[in-house]
């Protein structure tokens, strides 16, 4: 595993264009910290920072930076799709082939890849949240700082499952650009489809099976931490609860696809002729 690591990263850092997206990719969640320090004037009657609302206590941060988090993905998507793109365009692919790396290690080198950069920003991401909370939060108890860290979990199966599809996106198409236009592709196509469900059953079923679907399956992951900001300041409002925590079949479901489309990626690979 480890062989198939260092020799996939060495691929990525002696790329110019890579390096900066996989450091953009890592410096973007620190503007968490910039969010958290946001100071809003109201008209100039009175500044409103978010620091001291309460929006950053335990657990309810966990939530919040993991959210904002997974919506910088896409950055560490492009180098993904271009290391695909890359193998084909600059034919290392087969040279890798040739010099005895075998196809399905070919595919583990790239899965590996997104497993541990996955995990660096999930690790990031954690001592973020724990030092704003840390900062902020009114409450230091241990047992009400370790609660609801598994949105950490969701956010680091939500980054794997979601880097396995860009790269069987990559695998099918070869080419960088197309395969995130397939990403928006596939965002229409899930909700066409919801849609004619909608139209030939009914909303609430039309949604049981939309969750199944790979992209809204990752988002269902994490959902928007809003609502339940509202509902802490005004608990009296019963319409603004909804179930925001992270669920085990919700992870399944991810984990699912995840083997899937490492799955098809090696078998593109395995029956292509190079």
């Amino acid at each position: 595993m480890f062989r198939l690591l260092n020799l996939e990263l060495q691929k990525l850092l002696l790329n110019r264009t890579s390096k900066i997206l996989i450091f953009v990719s890592f410096i973007l969640p620190f503007f968490v910290i910039l969010l958290s320090s946001l100071k809003i004037n109201v008209f100039g009657f009175f500044t409103l920072e978010l620091g001291e609302l309460g929006v950053f206590n335990f657990p309810i941060i966990w939530h919040l930076t993991t959210f904002f988090a997974s919506q910088f993905k896409f950055f560490f998507a492009i180098v993904v799709v271009s290391m695909i793109g890359n193998e084909y365009s600059n034919k290392t692919l087969k040279q890798n082939l040739i010099d005895g790396l075998s196809k399905k290690e070919f595919i583990l080198s790239k899965f590996y890849t997104i497993v541990f950069f996955s995990l660096v920003s999930t690790v990031l991401i954690a001592l973020i949240s724990l030092c704003i909370g840390l900062y902020y939060s009114s409450y230091n108890e241990f047992s009400i700082i370790v609660q609801q860290t598994n949105f950490l979990l969701a956010y680091f199966i939500k980054l794997v499952g979601f880097f396995s599809l860009c790269l069987f996106f990559g695998m099918l198409v070869k080419r960088s650009a197309f395969a995130l236009a397939f990403l928006f592709i596939l965002y229409i196509l899930e909700w066409i489809i919801f849609g004619l469900i909608t139209w030939q059953s009914d909303h609430h079923f039309a949604e049981k099976i939309q969750n199944f679907f790979p992209l809204k399956a990752m988002y269902k992951l994490i959902d928007q931490p809003f609502q339940r900001i509202a509902m802490s300041k005004f608990p009296e409002k019963s319409e603004l609860v909804y179930d925001y925590a992270v669920h085990g079949y919700e992870m399944v479901i991810v984990l699912g696809w995840t083997a899937l489309f490492v799955f098809l990626s090696y078998r593109l690979l395995k029956q292509r002729d190079l």
